[in-house]
């Protein structure tokens, strides 16, 4: 297992040099315009300098903030709703409708809404976030918790667990709980590719960053900020994938 693990790393890390090698050919041969894709040696510089002037570290903590309130505000919304249409018939027939209506907006329509409610604002940015990640949250719980099987059920009330409360929190969420990770898991990830789009119109944060860097044609700056959300998310996700892993033990 081990060795299987570490042949994967390499091959991954392999694949990853072999794309840098040519993307710098590429640029420094003319074959790509410089200027229009920057070739990877120029990053750290680039990197260097926006720590040293504070800019990377006043940025990502600003997309921190919002991004973390989004992702938090439509992880609990998706779930308690997927919660709710799962155990409740009624409920579902009732929001069916409006979730057709709803579903198929993106969360990018909502940013003239955002502004007219909360104003050029982080909360603004954070609903367009917590929008996405709502949504995400709320099928893989609805589908998670109509799987259970329903054998466990009648053994809960075998047991003499009639209350709804009691079933959800001893039966229900436990076997759903694999489902409803991985729904939160995707959304973690949804989070930091709506945070640029959240961010475009007039938000401090990476989003904003890039939009200037990208009006001054400073392309290794645009670059290092895509770089910051892919470590970013790397980061969060592998810090969650542990997390859920341990959490889940109990089903290995």
């Amino acid at each position: 297992m081990a060795g299987t693990r570490w042949h994967d790393v390499s091959w991954g890390t392999a694949g990853i040099l072999v794309f840098l090698a040519a993307w710098e050919i590429a640029s420094r041969s003319g074959i790509v315009t410089p200027t229009l894709a920057p070739p990877p040696s120029h990053i750290p510089a680039a990197f260097l300098r926006e720590i040293a002037n504070g800019e990377w570290q006043a940025t990502v903590v600003a997309s921190l903030h919002h991004y973390a309130l989004g992702v938090f505000l439509g992880t609990i919304g998706g779930i308690a709703f997927g919660l709710a249409v799962a155990i409740s018939p009624r409920f579902a027939a009732a929001q069916a409708g409006i979730v057709r209506i709803l579903r198929p907006i993106p969360p990018l329509a909502w940013i003239p809404f955002a502004i007219i409610w909360f104003g050029v604002s982080e909360t603004a940015a954070a609903l367009v976030i917590a929008i996405g990640v709502f949504w995400l949250n709320y099928f893989a719980t609805v589908g998670a918790v109509e799987v259970v099987d329903p054998r466990f059920l009648e053994l809960a009330r075998a047991f003499g667990h009639q209350g709804l409360a009691a079933r959800l929190i001893k039966i229900i969420l436990p076997a759903a709980s694999p489902g409803i990770l991985a729904g939160i898991r995707a959304g973690i990830g949804q989070g930091w590719m709506a945070v640029v789009a959240a961010e475009l119109f007039g938000i401090p944060g990476i989003g904003q960053r890039m939009m200037e860097a990208a009006g001054l044609l400073a392309t290794d700056i645009v670059v290092l900020y895509m770089l910051t959300i892919a470590l970013l998310y790397a980061l969060s996700d592998m810090i969650f994938a542990r997390f859920s892993s341990r959490l889940l033990a109990w089903t290995k």
